[in-house]
């Protein structure tokens, strides 16, 4: 069951009225859990918010946060919790006493880990999933993972879900906590229909966005791949980005697939897309298939959380297949590349729909309403409005 909470909260006054001073915590620093830090945090800036980003050193987010003016810290931590971790959390503990924020974010499993232990409820909390890590793993580790997941929502806050779908699986999954919903959005103006195009060759072409790992689900893209080849002979496939799979995946792939390894700016491979695919296992709302909208190309998905979200509802006849079925897929594919008016249609569709539902500065502006009701609480929390729900469960 679902209760909302309390009553109007009491403004703080002094220095907790002021803007707030936040603490990102992440341990990706690649794909679309850093990309959606990099843009938060700097369009944080650019709204008066004091902000530092707490993250291991590599990767393409410290340089670019570094870029726009952002205070970035480094924090060493490894992807899995391991032998590493109390050490992780020792060094986070004294990143906290050096920025003393008045809220953390943490972001992803890993940083979500640490920053509740560190933490432990004594400083305003969002924990942000991007997806629930008891799903990534299988037997003993997910029943471990959940169980965390369970216990730790105690230390946090508010548990701030990108998608209707990635709340209810947690909820479905037992885990108690006080909710906000809030869609992720992207950079409308970095992501649009005109600008710089990646080479393409000829051919209808098709591309898929992601860290090369079993959640974006490229092992089911490459096994529908030859159904479509054999419908479109002159398609093409490509594989933008690096990870764990990418010598295994190449093993199997095709002379019609080609991998570029990670890309520091990805809407010039989806203006070139006839088609933007991403097969993903499992997600909270995918950054990607928002970015290929936004640069106005039809996109096709799986039905995992946050995908029928994402998506405008014209969109979902066509866009939307079950996951790990690369029949579908390659069904769906092979419609898509042979009916052009279609995806045109599509295009222009998903660039009004993130117009007007996922731009980043809603997002941004919803993220920091929730920090002034975390700060402005005295001794019971809020109902928000609709776009960012909250409520606790029992």
């Amino acid at each position: 069951m679902r209760i909302p909470l309390g009553s109007p909260p009491r403004r703080a006054t002094g220095s907790a009225a002021r803007e707030p001073n936040v603490l990102h915590v992440t341990q990706p620093v690649e794909g679309g859990v850093a990309r959606f830090v990099m843009d938060l945090a700097t369009a944080q800036l650019a709204a008066g918010l004091r902000v530092t980003v707490a993250c291991p050193r590599g990767g393409t987010l410290t340089d670019t946060l570094r870029a726009a003016g952002c205070k970035v810290l480094p924090w060493e931590a490894t992807r899995s919790p391991g032998p590493e971790l109390p050490g992780e959390v020792g060094r986070l503990a004294g990143l906290l006493h050096e920025v003393r924020p008045d809220v953390v974010h943490a972001h992803s499993a890993k940083a979500g880990l640490a920053v509740r232990l560190a933490v432990r409820g004594r400083l305003p909390t969002v924990f942000q999933p991007h997806a629930w890590s008891f799903e990534a793993v299988d037997g003993v580790t997910a029943r471990a993972a959940l169980r965390w997941e369970r216990f730790g929502a105690r230390w946090a806050t508010r548990v701030l879900c990108v998608s209707e779908a990635e709340r209810r699986t947690g909820e479905r999954n037992g885990i108690t906590a006080r909710w906000n919903v809030i869609p992720n959005g992207v950079d409308t103006s970095r992501f649009r229909p005109e600008g710089s195009v990646a080479r393409s060759g000829g051919g209808p072409l098709v591309v898929c966005v992601g860290r090369l790992c079993r959640q974006k689900g490229q092992d089911v893209l490459l096994q529908a791949w030859p159904a479509v080849v054999r419908h479109v002979p002159a398609a093409r496939l490509v594989l933008v980005g690096g990870g764990p799979d990418a010598d295994r995946l190449r093993t199997v792939a095709p002379a019609s697939v080609e991998f570029t390894g990670p890309a520091a700016d990805a809407a010039p491979w989806y203006r070139a897309a006839d088609v933007v695919v991403l097969p993903s296992r499992w997600e909270g709302m995918a950054l990607v298939p928002l970015e290929a909208m936004a640069c106005g190309r039809p996109v096709l998905v799986t039905d995992v959380d946050g995908a029928r979200e994402s998506l405008p509802p014209g969109h979902l006849p066509h866009c939307l297949v079950p996951p790990e079925d690369p029949g579908t897929l390659a069904r769906a594919l092979t419609a898509l590349l042979c009916r052009a008016p279609l995806c045109a249609a599509l295009g222009a569709q998903g660039r009004a729909h993130v117009l007007a539902a996922h731009d980043v500065q809603q997002t941004t502006d919803a993220v920091i309403d929730v920090y002034r009701e975390l700060l402005g609480i005295v001794t019971t929390p809020v109902l928000l409005p609709a776009q960012t729900r909250e409520s606790v469960t029992t």
